[in-house]
């Protein structure tokens, strides 16, 4: 993450999971129906990146329940399917992606097998 001018980097971090799970930047009817609290991503940790001014590493978790079971392309999108543009942001790339196995288990896998 290489967040803009003027913007710490806890706050880029925080803008990074909340823009890729629950945070809007417009108003939502649906909002009231449920509480976000249990979809909404979190960063946990920020550290520097060595060697690299105003460049840090933003470890992000977000629920299962956010994804639909068997979905990769749901998945994706979650993740980084508009943080890419994000304005607070001057820079970010995703460099590691975790899958637990409960989740993993959900994904059929290829219809006609794999090939090498």
């Amino acid at each position: 993450v290489t967040p803009q001018p003027g913007v710490p980097p806890e706050e880029a971090g925080a803008a990074v999971a909340a823009e890729s799970s629950t945070g809007t930047w417009t108003t939502v009817w649906t909002d009231g129906l449920t509480s976000l609290d249990r979809y909404k991503g979190r960063c946990y940790h920020i550290e520097s990146v060595a060697g690299e001014e105003n460049q840090f590493i933003a470890y992000v978790a977000y629920p299962l329940d956010l994804f639909e079971e068997g979905s990769v392309t749901n998945m994706f999108t979650s993740i980084v399917g508009n943080v890419f543009g994000f304005k607070a942001l001057r820079a970010l790339r995703l460099e590691d992606l975790r899958i637990p196995p409960s989740y993993s288990k959900t994904f059929q896998g290829p219809p006609h097998g794999i090939q090498v």
